[in-house]
């Protein structure tokens, strides 16, 4: 029996693909193709890998932060349960969120096969993911690294690529059978300009990579001794330090600041390739000598939605080319991407755009500059806009808000509990807030009063007064909240009560 465990690496902020992703809310969980979320989709990808003969656990994620019950919450709505969720304070690139989920799964005793997947990707044909993984646990579990390689589809230069060496024989002889869609790797290949990507499509054996690993918890922590004994040293120090709330695990925040910066591939994979070790006198491949890097071809229509003109490659399109979401009207147009979200978007006489619609900032470009909304983002971030950052309508533990207004002294928020949760219990220094239940029951206390209101009832909540909202009921509460006062900002705010780890007092 192999056991296997999912590792979501779900970091990045998905600069590319703004306005709809954005610094507290990236491209893997809002909904870019369809109904469900690039996270939600890798989970059950992940969740439907097990078989008589492999055994799944519940997924390891590998987040910051600020995304623990965004996470937890996608999860939850398509039914898969949370095993734990590793909470990075700072990002440090894929290579130390590797090591944190391997010794976080070795705990147990057991030494998992780790089954490490980006959380932003897409599969147009799942049984042949399946297929392809379960082979990659298969030869995993001989003790080799295995990475997932894409059949390049045309000359990108936007990926890095693995160059192979020919197949394997079958394991026992014989042909057909375990070594067929197994190959070794020859070395990895950074990014290439235009004409060597088609010297590579045009020769053969040269494959995408897709930041997929298939590997051993232990097999990992003895490569990553190997080349960067550094981030080893630095992680098992921040890992020591950790600290634990139910399935949330922090590591150290200064032991893990500390840890360097790198990918898996920097770190391990072209290393042992390029300058593998020598395996000590009586030891083998698979030892603690060489570590074998094994590839595994994916031909499951894999697309990294790296920016939108990704997406209008993976959406169906109608007859002239054009791919939309939301509420979309257009004539005479062709090849056109629009994602509307909460109004309608018209285009008229136009080709090769991409529009983007939020409740606050619109998107316009054309299709072949995507690569380049990236600048846009860089200017928002250095005007310090909160458009790089949240969208208008916030996701937190308890629900969500939307602002939708403001002025000089007021802001206008809707604010939806969900059934049983509740806010913090706090204050704010600058201003008053007033309250008007659209929606089920709301538990208010205010000073040192509780009160219940229902549908079209209303409160007040002075200046500097400790108060909280919850909401006992069964379903969602819905509230109109107007701020008033000489400073609107979220930062005003004291927390003395807090379920969800948040309390300053």
């Amino acid at each position: 029996m192999i056991n296997a465990t999912p590792v979501i690496l779900c970091g990045g902020s998905g600069t590319r693909l703004w306005p709809l992703s954005r610094t507290g809310f990236p491209k893997q969980f809002p909904c870019l193709t369809g109904d469900e979320t690039l996270f939600q989709q890798a989970a059950q990808r992940l969740s439907r890998l097990g078989s008589p003969e492999i055994n799944v656990a519940a997924p390891v994620i590998v987040t910051g932060e600020e995304h623990r019950f965004l996470a937890s919450e996608q999860l939850r709505e398509v039914g898969i349960e949370l095993g734990t969720a590793l909470l990075e304070p700072v990002g440090r690139n894929t290579a130390p969120a590797l090591t944190l989920a391997a010794l976080a799964t070795l705990e147990s005793g057991d030494d998992p096969i780790l089954v490490v997947t980006p959380a932003d990707q897409t599969v147009a044909n799942p049984a042949a993911f399946t297929d392809a993984m379960q082979q990659a646990m298969t030869e995993a579990a001989h003790g080799s690294i295995v990475i997932l390689g894409i059949t390049p589809e045309r000359p990108e230069t936007g990926y890095g690529y693995i160059k192979s060496k020919p197949p394997l024989p079958p394991r026992g002889g014989g042909a057909g059978g375990e070594g067929d869609n197994i190959l070794t790797v020859d070395r990895f290949i950074e990014k290439p300009d235009a004409a060597t990507a088609q010297h590579y499509l045009d020769e053969g054996g040269y494959f995408w990579n897709a930041g997929m690993f298939v590997l051993k918890a232990a097999v990992w922590l003895n490569a990553l001794e190997k080349f960067r004994p550094d981030i080893l040293q630095a992680t098992r120090a921040a890992w020591e330090k950790r600290s634990v709330d139910a399935h949330f695990v922090r590591p150290g925040k200064a032991e893990f600041t500390a840890i360097p910066s790198e990918s898996i591939d920097y770190a391990v994979m072209e290393p042992a390739t390029t300058n593998p070790p020598s395996p000590p006198a009586g030891e083998g491949p698979g030892e603690r000598g060489n570590i074998p890097i094994k590839m595994v071809s994916l031909n499951a229509g894999w697309n990294d939605l790296g920016a939108w003109d990704a997406v209008w490659n993976v959406l169906p399109k109608d007859e002239n080319g054009n791919a939309h979401l939301g509420d979309v009207l257009t004539t005479d147009s062709r090849n056109t991407l629009v994602h509307a979200t909460s109004r309608l978007v018209s285009l008229v006489g136009v080709e090769d755009l991409v529009v983007i619609e939020t409740p606050d900032a619109v998107l316009v470009a054309d299709k072949s500059r995507s690569q380049d909304v990236k600048h846009i983002v860089n200017a928002l971030n250095q005007q310090k806009r909160e458009e790089h950052t949240l969208h208008r309508k916030v996701h937190r533990p308890w629900g969500w808000y939307d602002s939708i207004d403001e002025g000089g002294r007021f802001k206008v928020k809707r604010i939806q509990v969900k059934p049983k949760a509740s806010l913090s219990l706090q204050k704010h220094h600058h201003r008053a807030e007033h309250w008007v239940v659209v929606k089920g029951t709301a538990e208010i206390t205010n000073g040192d009063k509780v009160i219940l209101l229902t549908e079209n009832q209303s409160t007040y909540i002075p200046l500097g007064e400790v108060h909280r909202l919850a909401n006992p009921g069964t379903i969602p509460l819905e509230i109109i909240e107007v701020q008033s006062g000489s400073y609107l900002g979220e930062d005003d705010i004291v927390r003395f009560e807090d379920h969800y780890g948040r309390s300053e007092k």
